[in-house]
């Protein structure tokens, strides 16, 4: 089979690109830079093609011969950027996809949304009917490159939705990263209770609910919530990480708010620069936004069952910081 994976050379990417790799596939990716894994994946024979997915006559030709495409091209984390941006990448950029897959008589493309569409969920866990209500630009165009997706599947091309919650594992500098860091230092700034609900989602984990949604004919024009079997308290999260290296750690709880007001301020002082801020409002929102969700769905539906859980991926990415040398 002939696989289209665009985004396929970042962190969930490259996972997903192996995994075809692996099974003896055809990979053709895309992707706007190299990543850290370009070397590896292109020795393997990933065709990589650097662009964006903003560039309809590249989508054409790399989607041209493929039987399934996996959409995960994003922009995401970028903090001073115009609007315009996220939504020619990721409302725009999907619409390309979909238009070339559906030319080129694609049998399934799956598409990577983000559990943020529904926002801040509140107590208790939010299932896939639950009120989506972004809480940022970014989580808003992810929803309206669902509803670009939803409409081809008027025009006869199946498409699958995933909402992967917080994606971690080997392979990411970035996202927990910061996380294991103060954590190895034996202290740990809570701003606010850490009783906040987070919901992890091991890489692996993630890599087999896009595997499924690729294969199983009741995804077709469905969404799922994709997480790990649990979720947890934040000061668990710290906890378990501190346990995963070897650190007993303490954790002290200052006050919320201040944070929030700094990353407010340290927004707005790096506005007129290109670099993103050290610190932002959506990474301290981080400390007070209830991530849980319900992944009954995707269990009941597409036989998804998490293999992996909190305990052995932390270990396992702490095991790949310390070998790369981020701790």
């Amino acid at each position: 089979m002939r696989v289209l994976i665009t985004g396929g050379t970042g962190f969930t990417g490259s996972h997903l690109t192996r995994r075809y790799l692996d099974k003896g596939h055809d990979v053709v990716v895309v992707d706007n830079q190299e990543g850290l894994f370009f070397d590896e994946l292109k020795e393997r024979g990933a065709d990589i093609r650097i662009g964006s997915v903003t560039d309809a006559d590249l989508i054409d030709t790399a989607t041209k011969g493929c039987e399934l495409v996996h959409h995960v091209a994003a922009m995401f984390r970028k903090v001073n950027l115009p609007k315009r941006h996220y939504y020619e990448v990721n409302v725009e950029g999907t619409r390309n996809v979909m238009e070339m897959a559906l030319k080129h008589g694609v049998r399934r493309v799956v598409y990577c949304s983000t559990c943020g569409v529904h926002g801040n969920v509140g107590t208790g866990a939010a299932g896939e009917d639950d009120p989506i209500a972004p809480a940022d630009y970014y989580q808003e165009t992810k929803y309206l490159g669902e509803e670009v997706a939803r409409r081809y599947l008027g025009q006869g091309l199946n498409v699958s939705i995933l909402r992967p919650a917080a994606i971690y594992g080997p392979g990411d500098p970035e996202r927990f990263l910061f996380l294991y860091r103060m954590v190895r230092k034996g202290r740990f700034l809570m701003f606010g209770n850490g009783e906040t609900h987070y919901h992890p989602l091991y890489i692996d984990n993630l890599v087999d609910a896009f595997e499924l949604a690729a294969e199983v004919d009741a995804a077709v024009g469905q969404a799922y919530l994709i997480a790990d079997k649990e979720y947890c308290e934040l000061n668990d999260l710290v906890t378990k990480i501190g346990a995963s290296i070897g650190v007993d750690v303490r954790i002290f709880h200052p006050p919320f708010w201040p944070l929030w007001t700094a990353a407010a301020a340290c927004e707005l002082v790096y506005k007129p620069f290109p670099a993103d801020p050290p610190l932002f409002r959506r990474r301290a929102d981080w400390f007070r936004q209830n991530r849980a969700f319900k992944i009954d769905k995707a269990k009941r539906e597409l036989g998804y069952a998490p293999s992996v859980g909190l305990e052995e991926g932390l270990a396992r990415t702490g095991e790949w910081y310390e070998a790369e040398g981020y701790l």
